[in-house]
């Protein structure tokens, strides 16, 4: 059976969140992860920006004969998911704040949704609110761009962080959960919860995961048995430095302990 590659897309570090979990689920598959790292942060780019990155980094990875591509990013996926559809023959799963599961774990109780200040203001979060809250029940809504520039540069210490979100979260509101509307944000898990309390964090990963299983099933793609590969590219080169790839695979040990 040849070998199925599947492409991961963020704007950075993000994503490999996502892909963490993918390993688990389909260790089997090889797969390409792009991280757009010449162009991050993405949630406080101009819409057309986006789009016009996104399409360069599934573009990239079309050429790398990908069988399927996660948009591992909630910014992109809001901007440019429907163009990319449209343009590319391969499927494209694309991720969304976890909204509908947490009004229905957590009906009628404080929710407080985190996103990239593009995420907020676009209409894809806001329909997604709408179709799932009635108006009287509206989650609160917050921007932690802080959070992708802390991941980025590798500030994950609770001190630091919790700092930062003390400055834009309401502790007062007794949150009943957060949803994390952005990859980069499950890292950081721990520092919600120190600030917090035994809070519910909800993510998109697992149902994000589900959904790229259900669309290989449907499109006769079988991913074979033997252990799969992962190759790290940033906006489109190879990368080679050792220190960046051990630090690839801290943040993937991250991912699995923290979730």
């Amino acid at each position: 059976m040849s070998k199925v590659r599947i492409g991961f897309f963020d704007s950075g570090i993000g994503g490999i969140s996502v892909l963490s979990y993918a390993r688990r689920r389909l260790p089997g598959a090889d797969y390409i992860y792009y991280a757009d790292t010449d162009h991050v942060p993405y949630g406080t780019k101009s819409p057309e920006d986006i789009l016009r990155y996104s399409d360069a980094a599934v573009g990239f990875l079309a050429e790398q004969g990908v069988s399927a591509v996660v948009v591992a990013c909630n910014t992109a996926t809001s901007m440019a998911i429907s163009y990319l559809r449209e343009k590319y023959p391969f499927p494209i799963v694309g991720m969304e704040p976890a909204v509908k599961p947490a009004a229905a774990a957590h009906p009628g109780a404080n929710i407080l949704v985190c996103a990239t200040p593009v995420t907020i203001a676009g209409k894809k979060l806001h329909t997604l609110i709408e179709n799932n809250y009635p108006s009287e029940e509206q989650p609160d809504l917050v921007g932690l761009p802080g959070l992708v520039t802390f991941a980025e540069n590798g500030i994950f210490d609770c001190e630091t962080v919790c700092g930062y979100l003390e400055t834009v979260i309401d502790r007062t509101k007794n949150y009943a959960a957060v949803v994390l509307g952005c990859t980069h944000f499950g890292y950081f898990r721990d520092s919600f919860r120190d600030l917090l309390g035994d809070i519910d964090l909800i993510d998109g990963t697992e149902g994000t995961v589900n959904r790229l299983i259900s669309i290989l099933s449907q499109n006769s793609i079988d991913v074979p048995d033997a252990q799969g590969s992962t190759a790290f590219y940033q906006t489109g080169r190879p990368v080679t430095d050792p220190a960046v790839l051990a630090y690839y695979d801290q943040l993937l040990t991250r991912s699995e302990i923290l979730k």
